[in-house]
Parts: structure tokens; C-alpha cells; sequence
């Protein structure tokens, strides 16, 4: 019965999107907001320095790409520009996260750098699931075991980034304590 209830929704959504598309001069309209919103943002981030006026630039055009991506989906809400979405959110994420980083020196930099980067691969996996997922429910050309599949692969890339990060932290210690640190890290990342 969940089943059928997803199926109806979905295509409930594309049949709304399909109603309520953007027409050719709100799409322009729209870019041209959009455009105005970065320009703006990226003008305000000029009364700061160092490294919080990177931050605030990084977080101005994540804001734009992303605003861009819903704009094309918007105009055609087909799976390729969910996906995309989502993609810009991430992207946009991990942008930020970088750049804060850029604050640290040393190890707690380069742990900062792998955590934004673990997070951008879950991101960008669990969209690459929906993704699958979401083809099997409307298309019907992808089994059930496609889906599992891309899971699974996600999963893998996830814990590999995750177990990057996690070693990235033991290299602070030293001896038995880094030894023990690395070895939590293969077991709970199952390396």
C-alpha cells in the first residue's frame, strides 16, 4: 500500500509541474533575481575580511548555483534536475565547509578538510540513491536490485570518506593511543 502512495505522489508532483511550469519570461525574470541576489550578497561580503569575506563569497555563489539548479527544476522538475539540486546543495556545502577550514592550521585543518569532505560524499551519494530510487518509481526501468546496488555503493563511499576523516584524526597522536585510534577507525568504518 506505501507503495502505491509513492507512485501516486510522484506522479501527482510531475503532473503539478507540468500545470504550473515556468514560462519563458518568468524564467528570465527569475535568472535575472537571481543574478541580482548574487550581486548583492557578493557586495555585502566586501565590508568583511580575511577569511570571513571567502566564507561569505563561497556562501553567496553556493546561494546562486543553488538557486539556479531549483530555477531548472522549476521549468522542468524531471529527475535529472532533482538530482542536480541536489548536487548544487552539496557542492555549495562543501564549498563553505573548505573554506572555513582555511581558519585551522595543521592537523585540525587537514581533519576539517576530510569532515567536509566525508559530508559532501554522503550528500552527493544519498542524492545518487534517490536518484536510482526515484527512476525505479516513475520509469519502472530500474529493479529493485539496481537500487540496492547504488546503496550499496553509496554506502561504501561514505564509510571510505568517513574512515579517511576518522584516520585523518589519529594522525594528531602518537604510539599505542594512535595505534588504538587507527584500529577503532578500521573497525567502526569497516576497513
Amino acid at each position: 500500500m506505501k507503495f502505491k502512495h509513492k507512485i501516486t505522489a510522484v506522479f501527482a508532483v510531475a503532473c503539478m509541474s507540468s500545470v504550473f511550469a515556468v514560462t519563458p519570461a518568468e524564467h528570465k525574470a527569475a535568472k535575472d533575481q537571481i543574478s541580482a541576489d548574487y550581486k548583492a550578497a557578493k557586495a555585502q561580503c566586501n565590508t568583511l575580511k580575511d577569511n570571513a569575506k571567502d566564507v561569505c563569497e563561497k556562501e553567496a555563489k553556493g546561494r546562486e548555483k543553488v538557486a539556479e539548479a531549483e530555477l531548472e527544476y522549476r521549468r522542468d522538475a524531471s529527475e535529472r534536475h532533482r538530482h542536480n539540486v541536489a548536487k548544487a546543495k552539496a557542492d555549495a556545502d562543501y564549498d563553505v565547509a573548505k573554506e572555513k577550514c582555511d581558519d585551522l592550521k595543521g592537523n585540525p585543518k587537514d581533519v576539517c578538510v576530510k569532515d567536509a569532505k566525508a559530508a559532501h560524499v554522503k550528500a552527493l551519494e544519498a542524492a545518487k540513491v534517490s536518484e536510482a530510487r526515484n527512476e525505479s518509481n516513475v520509469s519502472g526501468t530500474k529493479r529493485a536490485a539496481d537500487v540496492s546496488e547504488a546503496r550499496k555503493d553509496a554506502n561504501e563511499n561514505v564509510r571510505e570518506a568517513e574512515y579517511k576523516a576518522a584516520r585523518e584524526r589519529c594522525d594528531a597522536l602518537s604510539g599505542d593511543v594512535k595505534d588504538k585510534c587507527v584500529a577503532d577507525a578500521k573497525r567502526i568504518h569497516g576497513q
